[in-house]
């Protein structure tokens, strides 16, 4: 069975199906909603319901407390439609930002590479024209026998939208994570849906960009970088990329080459826990530290792209805010698990607006 749903301030209807999320349904039909998590975890999907019979399904009471429910506020990730519905949300359109419609997609593995002992290249081929979709954008995984899907960005330049990359840390006890690493093979089958997210960069801003990126979270400043270069851009690129250990740190070789060819792109890895007896002679520390040290401080005229875990990304928020550098100009995609949904919101609580 299927109802109306209209879209408030933009004065849009659409069909959605009964079990269709609205976020689902927005999506799919092209109409952009904020969201992040897509699990009922983060809260940037909030919108009020103005008319109409909603279900919340599975919304976090930490992202949706029971006075925002009885005020006709939902997650737009994880409610379902009863009847016609009229929602209003936050709609804040961007210049800088694609709009490509959530499609399904299925592809066969074509290659399984061990990046570093925890963190797996998983490369699909797909059919006919591939997925189209803005650097920094991330795609929901299906897992058999779980019913809800595992986010992973796109690692790879949008231009070869016919073979993706996904870079999967193993996380422990994730049944998601431990599925894509021990049973998915190549030949396989690989399901899943996208694009999802706003995470970009704003090429119409001409400042110089700096990127920072911790662990599997390179995935996305990966892309935008190698975007970037291919579209010929000329600003001056940095990339601070922090990992535990050498054995940790993927695609060094590559980085190391591409700011060789390039004069405008910097690449900077910092290792956290690097044996003292070992001949790193790069910088040794926290990322954020890195950034500290190479910028001198002063991040002033700068935009800066961040995409880690939660813990890495408030360090770093913190540095780029003590050298001059506030919210209006840094960016933010967090890795978030299901623990870390239940500790709060994506929302930096560095930043004032909510």
């Amino acid at each position: 069975m299927s109802y109306q749903l209209t879209i408030e301030p933009v004065g849009q209807t659409i069909e959605i199906e009964e079990e269709q999320t609205l976020l689902d349904a927005c999506l799919r039909a092209g109409v952009w909603l904020p969201h992040a998590c897509c699990h009922g975890l983060c809260a940037t999907c909030k919108v009020q319901v103005v008319d109409g019979e909603i279900e919340h399904g599975e919304a976090s009471p930490f992202a949706l407390m029971d006075f925002e429910r009885d005020e006709g506020k939902c997650l737009a990730c994880c409610a379902r439609v009863q009847s016609d519905v009229t929602i209003e949300a936050d709609i804040d359109e961007d210049p800088d930002a694609r709009h490509f419609a959530v499609r399904d997609h299925a592809g066969r593995v074509a290659e399984v590479v061990d990046l570093t002992p925890t963190i797996k290249g998983i490369f699909v081929e797909l059919d006919g024209e591939g997925i189209a979709f803005q650097a920094g954008q991330y795609v929901n995984v299906q897992i058999p026998g779980e019913s809800m899907p595992r986010a992973f960005s796109l690692a790879g330049e949008p231009g070869s939208a016919a073979r993706i990359e996904l870079n999967v840390r193993l996380v422990p006890g994730g049944k998601g994570t431990t599925w894509l690493h021990e049973q998915l093979g190549v030949g396989d089958t690989l399901r899943f849906s996208g694009p999802f997210g706003r995470f970009f960069v704003r090429t119409s801003d001409p400042q110089p960009i700096i990127l920072i990126a911790g662990g599997s979270g390179l995935s996305s400043p990966r892309s935008m970088l190698l975007d970037l270069l291919a579209q010929g851009d000329t600003r001056p690129i940095t990339l601070l990329y922090g990992a535990r250990s050498r054995s940790e740190l993927y695609y060094h070789e590559a980085f190391t080459t591409l700011a060789q060819r390039h004069a405008n792109f910097t690449y900077v890895p910092a290792l956290s826990d690097e044996p003292a007896d070992s001949g790193w002679e790069g910088f040794r520390g926290y990322v954020h530290d890195a950034a500290r040290e190479h910028f001198a401080g002063d991040f002033r005229g700068h935009k800066a792209y961040l995409c880690g875990p939660p813990v890495m990304i408030e360090a770093a928020i913190r540095t780029l805010m003590q050298g001059q550098l506030f919210e209006r100009d840094i960016y933010t995609e967090k890795f978030l698990t299901h623990a870390d949904g239940a500790q709060g919101a994506a929302r930096s609580p560095l930043f004032k607006s909510i």
